[in-house]
């Protein structure tokens, strides 16, 4: 059975770090894709990032520059890198696989989901 579980959520002052995880159990993450999801109060949900098998890349572009994702698949985690953090990152955080290959990781509409972290920017 896919399970996900995040982590690293917190609060952060504008222009700090956090780094979230996102740990895999019940399957092998080598064949999966991952994304990276958040919804902020009053918001739709909006993909951040991901990451295919191939380790090919998406990010949205709000955070190029300031996020990155990888994964680590002998510990089947993928993390995802928040630098420069601002108040509009605020959001909760959810993690998200599925096995369907599609050409681009931001395509795939993802099945299988995380409980969520807080990450909260604030002075």
């Amino acid at each position: 059975q896919v399970h996900l579980v995040e982590s690293g959520g917190g609060l952060a002052q504008p222009g700090g770090s956090l780094r979230l995880s996102c740990a895999a159990s019940g399957f092998s993450l080598d064949y999966y894709a991952i994304a990276w999801f958040r919804q902020a109060p009053g918001e739709e949900r909006e993909i951040v990032s991901c990451i295919n098998s191939a380790v090919a890349t998406y990010y949205v572009d709000s955070v190029k520059g300031r996020f990155a994702i990888s994964r680590d698949n002998a510990e089947n985690t993928v993390y995802l890198q928040v630098n420069s953090l601002k108040p509009e990152d605020t959001a909760v955080y959810h993690c998200a696989t599925d096995a369907r290959w599609y050409s681009a990781c931001a395509w795939i509409p993802y099945e299988n989901w995380g409980q969520g972290t807080q990450v909260t920017v604030s002075s």
